[in-house]
């Protein structure tokens, strides 16, 4: 058993290297808009977003893991955030949605998984939020959990998340650089039928509009006709599916984080930009697939305490008009981490020794350039 469980420790810490690449798409290149990037270019250039992940690779079919986005890093229950939910297609076993739509707020870290493992990483939510310090008497936890099928590369129904799993990529949550590519929830995902994963990026608006940043993090595991940065790279390689099979079903799950001030109205308005910035990559939300953008605001004055005296809650919100800039900071960071999580994953092989290669980059960088895709 001490064995078992080191193999397993050696092949969650060494997964990141193996099956991670070097660069990102603007590393070649690849410029998507015309918006700055924030520092790292992740959703932890929002102040106080952090990111945590559990990749779980284990002999020749376990091909799966948790990724974990905290708003904060304090008692979420007791300090919520405003937030909104928004469907693109919704094939999909989202966890907490209808309070999130209700209420404009999450009281929970965001976990993303496995579809089979929604129930699991729920359970776990529950056992962090009722185990913090001023949550003794909560007898009520809305857990958020996303999720997309890796079952092409991962034995899903062996159901192997557990709550422990979900419980470390929580604790283990940082800011600054994230890993990309194969990890944590994106460890056996396919998209456009090349290997997927977790993506991010981000954008800052100029200073004169707010000087406000968003940052997105997506879980890719969708389909459609790829095109990277205008370029129809899938057409070139007459790679697309012709006659609309299970290629295009999948999923993404994609999570929005800002410093702006907005309520939840205006939040749910940012996430439904987001599914243009999918569009732009060539994902086309079909039948069977769950698209869903949770969008959330980190701005500190605007965080909803669980208990207070007052009936009252005072929030500084952006006006309508002040929201346009962050549409297009949201279209953009969502279809530059689309295409990162394609760049960073590496070929993998799973269950049934399925494999599911890499994007042939080399390939890629040449049509770009035949088509003036790359600076």
């Amino acid at each position: 058993m001490i064995v078992q469980k080191i193999v397993l420790i050696a092949c969650i810490l060494i997964s990141n290297h193996l099956f991670s690449q070097d660069k990102r798409a603007r590393d070649y290149g690849i410029e998507i808009g015309i918006l700055k990037t924030g520092k790292y270019n992740a959703i932890t250039d929002v102040k106080g977003v952090k990111v945590g992940h559990t990749t779980i690779i284990e002999g020749d079919s376990v091909r799966t893991g948790v990724t974990a986005i905290l708003p904060h890093s304090g008692n979420i229950y007791q300090l919520k955030a405003p937030a909104a939910i928004y469907l693109g297609n919704g094939f999909g076993k989202l966890a907490g949605y209808s309070q999130v739509k209700e209420l404009g707020n999450i009281e929970t870290p965001i976990v993303l998984t496995n579809t089979l493992s929604v129930p699991e990483a729920s359970n776990a939510l529950i056992t962090y939020t009722l185990a913090q310090k001023d949550n003794e008497h909560v007898r009520s936890v809305n857990s958020i959990v996303g999720e997309t099928n890796d079952g092409w590369l991962n034995d899903i129904r062996g159901r192997h998340v557990k709550e422990k799993h979900v419980l470390d990529a929580i604790h283990n949550a940082k800011s600054g650089k994230i890993e990309e590519g194969n990890v944590g929830a994106g460890t056996g995902t396919i998209c456009f039928q090349y290997k997927g994963g977790i993506g991010t990026s981000s954008r800052v608006i100029p200073k004169k509009l707010g000087g406000y940043t968003v940052g997105v993090l997506v879980q890719t595991n969708y389909g459609g006709v790829l095109q990277i940065n205008g370029v129809p790279v899938a057409k070139e390689f007459g790679n697309y599916p012709r006659h609309y099979s299970y290629d295009v079903d999948g999923s993404c799950m994609i999570v929005v984080m800002t410093d702006a001030p907005l309520g939840a109205r205006n939040l749910e308005r940012l996430a439904k930009r987001a599914m243009m910035g999918l569009a732009k990559t060539g994902g086309i939300a079909s039948n069977g697939s769950g698209d869903y953008v949770i969008a959330v605001s980190t701005a500190e004055d605007n965080f909803i305490p669980h208990n207070s005296r007052s009936p009252f809650i005072a929030t500084e919100e952006l006006k309508n008009e002040a929201v346009t800039p962050l549409f297009l900071a949201v279209i953009e960071a969502t279809e530059e981490a689309a295409l990162n999580s394609l760049f960073a994953a590496k070929t993998m092989t799973g269950r049934e020794n399925h494999e599911i290669k890499s994007i042939p980059i080399d390939e890629v960088i040449k049509v770009m350039k035949k088509y003036n895709g790359i600076k």
